[in-house]
Order: structure tokens, then C-alpha cells, then sequence
């Protein structure tokens, strides 16, 4: 089960979107790597664009905080520097980093970026999921 993630835009902040998770289904399996977030094409090149707009941005940052009636919600942000514990990945020129606290939770994990007519969204295939809202928004692990 999934949600749509809104983009938000708070002048002032670092916050550039909200993003919801989808729990992967036994019988579809992601492929491992070693990377601990696998990204696709399309999330790579929505990254690529949304970082043309901060240019002092290094990259993303995927982070997690509580939120929701599941308890865990992603976050990201533009990412001005790396600290000694983020997890890096770099793929295809883009560079994403991992929160200490969210290491944990994406470890498996395919990015995605979907667009439909209603919504444009941030998708997270996690295979570590257990449960999530109504919404999507928020998970458990």
C-alpha cells in the first residue's frame, strides 16, 4: 500500500519533500546490492533537477523521523554537507545521503519518482516494511 508524498517548499528551510514508503510483496523480490538505497532512473533525474534549483546543495539527504499512526516517516533535504556518520550513494552523478538514523531502515531499498495526473511522488520500496497507514505515509519496521 502506498501514498502520494507532497512537495514541499518552505522558503527558509532545507526541507524538499515528504515522502511515503511501499512495502514490497513476497512475491516480488528486490535484486540486493551493495549500495544501502538503490536509485531508478526517474528518481536520479527528478534529483538532478530539484538540485539545479540549490545549486550550494551537495545532494540529498534522506532522513526519518516520527510522524503518523505508524510511527516512522521519511524526510528529505538539501544537503549542504556530509557528516562523518551519513551513509553516501552515489549513482549515475547523483549523490544521496543517508541519515544515521534512517541507515537502518532503508537498507534494500529501491527510490523511485512517479508522476501521474493527480500527484507527483517520491516512492520508497522497502523490503523492511511491516506495516503502514492508510496513507502511506508512515510506516513500522
Amino acid at each position: 500500500m502506498w501514498a502520494t508524498s507532497q512537495l514541499i517548499r518552505q522558503y527558509g528551510t532545507k526541507v524538499v519533500a515528504t515522502a511515503t514508503v511501499k512495502g514490497v510483496k513476497s512475491g516480488k523480490r528486490l535484486i540486493p546490492t551493495r549500495a544501502a538505497l538503490t536509485l531508478t532512473p526517474s528518481a536520479i533525474s527528478r534529483i538532478k533537477s530539484l538540485l539545479k534549483e540549490k545549486p550550494e546543495s551537495i545532494g540529498l539527504k534522506i532522513g526519518v523521523r516520527q510522524r503518523g499512526c505508524n510511527g516512522l516517516s521519511y524526510t528529505l533535504e538539501y544537503a549542504e554537507k556530509k557528516t562523518a556518520m551519513d551513509e553516501e550513494v552515489v549513482q549515475d552523478g547523483v549523490r544521496v545521503l543517508i541519515d544515521q538514523k534512517a541507515q537502518l531502515t532503508l537498507l534494500g531499498t529501491e527510490m523511485d519518482f512517479q508522476e501521474g495526473q493527480l500527484a507527483s511522488e517520491f516512492v520508497f520500496n522497502n523490503p523492511n516494511i511491516k506495516g503502514t497507514c492508510g496513507c502511506g505515509e508512515s510506516f513500522s519496521i
